[in-house]
């Protein structure tokens, strides 16, 4: 079975090379939804409860939201960056909170100090699949996920890869002592 969680992401990005309306810097709000597969919990009757999920993935997708995403070669980055530093807000600004862990991955790279997320590849609805996955498989049971924005939407299945020692309490992962980090539950 399967527990489904949604989240919705602001973001501007562009398709360097691209010949086509794409090309030019724009905005989306995209939809992202997350299905994790697993046995139902017989504790809670739930297979894994989703504001779990919610945490666990915005974690790292808050990187995401109201950020600048491009590919590592475009010319626009030098630009940007430059920008940022002669206002003073490169490395951050009192006002940006709303942000995760910066992160490198072989997919993408996250500075939230200054709202950008650098790609590999271009991002499309499938790069985004790929990322997301890339970040969260070894914190979730992801079974699909699919992401909409604008018109354009993708999806993908994944093979689930692992039973989640989950407490019996609240739903949650236990943490590697085997102990819930919510309740306190110990195995």
């Amino acid at each position: 079975m399967r527990s489904i969680t949604t989240f919705d992401l602001q973001y501007a990005h562009r398709f360097y090379g691209f010949k086509g309306e794409a090309q030019y810097l724009h905005g989306h709000t995209g939809v992202l939804t997350i299905e994790v597969e697993d046995t139902v919990n017989e504790g809670v009757n739930m297979v894994f409860p989703c504001n779990e999920i919610q945490k666990t993935a915005w974690a790292v997708l808050k990187n995401f939201d109201h950020a600048l995403i491009l590919r590592e070669d475009d010319p626009l980055l030098p630009a940007v960056l430059d920008v940022y530093e002669k206002q003073g807000i490169r490395n951050g600004h009192p006002q940006n909170t709303m942000k995760g862990a910066a992160f490198k991955t072989e997919l993408c790279t996250a500075y939230p100090d200054c709202r950008l997320v650098v790609t590999k590849e271009t991002m499309t609805v499938e790069g985004m699949i790929k990322i997301v996955y890339d970040l969260l498989k070894d914190k979730l049971n992801i079974a699909k996920i699919t992401f909409t924005s604008g018109v354009n939407a993708g999806s993908m299945e994944f093979e689930t890869r692992k039973q989640i020692d989950r407490c019996p309490l609240c739903g949650i992962a236990l943490d590697e002592n085997g102990r819930c980090p919510k309740c306190g539950y110990k195995k």
